[in-house]
């Protein structure tokens, strides 16, 4: 059963993910400093490597949330809801605004995977206390 947990808090929050990066991909790809081609789509050889990635880290992030949430005792939705905020803005955000800022990346980088980093630990603290 926490296995189940697992993955569905996986794929939620990478299914958030999936939809913010959609809406955000022009401002994302303008602070990222991404190159793109005529159509201002990226540039690369479309490998499916960074979503597999991705979504490998998603279940890594959702194993080890089901197991603070667990230890710390957090069992209803609601509080499954703002343990993962505060997990991503207190947590993953802030490491990730250190790393961009020496890498001088735009704050606007931060801006927009902070927030996937805050709203998709959310989706993930919800699910993992859903059922």
């Amino acid at each position: 059963m926490e296995f189940v947990r697992i993955i569905a808090a996986a794929i939620a929050a990478f299914a958030f993910g999936a939809v913010w990066y959609m809406s955000m991909s022009k401002p994302w790809i303008a602070a990222a400093g991404v190159s793109v081609d005529a159509n201002g789509r990226p540039q690369g050889n479309g490998s499916p490597m960074p979503f597999v990635v991705g979504f490998v880290a998603m279940v890594i992030v959702a194993g080890m949330m089901r197991h603070m949430l667990a230890r710390s005792g957090i069992v209803t939705p609601g509080a499954g809801l703002v343990a993962g905020l505060g997990i991503g803005a207190f947590l993953i955000t802030p490491w990730v605004a250190m790393n961009y800022a020496f890498a001088m990346r735009k704050p606007a980088l931060t801006v927009i995977d902070g927030v996937n980093s805050v709203v998709g630990a959310g989706i993930m603290g919800l699910v993992l206390t859903l059922f």
